[in-house]
């Protein structure tokens, strides 16, 4: 009897030692690599530290005509404006996955209606436009309205501010992906606010801009340049950056 005390007791405290052994502990669940970089926030719209400057305010030595000779926007007082008739402007460098902040004015005085007042455009890759417009008590079609991914989502809301007034769009891009033979692995998507305000939740592209037809794909470069559009109105820009993601 004493053995068989012994056996169930020795039984007993193995027992109890699986189950104490296949608890889950805080640190079973703890990663500790790789360790994020460092970055050091901008105040307000400024940009961080790992920012990419695209504008300054001082000059247009980071962008180009897109046939590649100098741009010919104006810069004045911190800003560069739109010449109308002189041509889009595209950066020098190319971007992919990113991050951008950029801000833009339409013109004060008022001319035109519907597209064309205070017109230009946002091209991802050169190929995919966030449109810029004067989108405040200015009637036009919703999918080309200020904030929609032009001709194909419309905004959740219009965040639009009065002529004359500065805004800002900040946008998370992440560039399509594409198989060997050239169909597409995996859509581009993008995200936008408009002075703060979620405007496109993460939306998938469904090709290239344009303006007449259905938008498709055609296989590209992982990385493309940024480009402003030239719609021959005077719209302003200022503060842009970019982050690599």
């Amino acid at each position: 009897m004493k053995r068989n005390r012994f056996v169930f007791l020795f039984l007993g405290v193995m027992f109890t030692g699986v189950i104490v052994a296949q608890q889950p502990r805080p640190e079973d669940t703890e990663v500790w690599e790789p360790v994020p970089e460092i970055v050091t926030p901008g105040e307000g719209t400024r940009p961080p530290s790992d920012a990419i400057i695209l504008f300054d305010g001082t000059d247009l030595s980071r962008w180009e005509s897109a046939d590649s000779e100098p741009a010919q926007w104006e810069v004045s007082d911190g800003i560069m404006t739109v010449v109308p008739k002189s041509g889009s402007i595209r950066t020098k460098q190319a971007f992919g996955d990113c991050q951008l902040h950029i801000e833009w004015r339409t013109p004060e005085f008022i001319e035109g209606k519907g597209q064309g007042r205070g017109n230009s455009g946002i091209f991802l890759m050169e190929k995919y436009e966030v449109q810029v417009l004067d989108s405040y008590n200015n009637l036009t079609y919703p999918n080309g309205q200020a904030g929609s991914i032009y001709k194909q989502y419309i905004p959740l809301v219009n965040a639009s501010k009065a002529p004359g007034e500065w805004q800002s769009f900040d946008i998370i891009f992440m560039a399509p992906e594409f198989n060997m033979e050239g169909t597409v692995a995996k859509p581009a998507r993008v995200t936008v606010l408009h002075n703060g305000v979620l405007i496109q939740n993460h939306v998938k592209i469904l090709g290239e801009t344009v303006y007449v037809g259905a938008p498709g794909y055609e296989t590209h470069e992982e990385k493309l340049p940024l480009s402003l559009q030239d719609h021959n109105n005077p719209v302003s820009y200022r503060n842009i950056w970019i982050r690599e993601l």
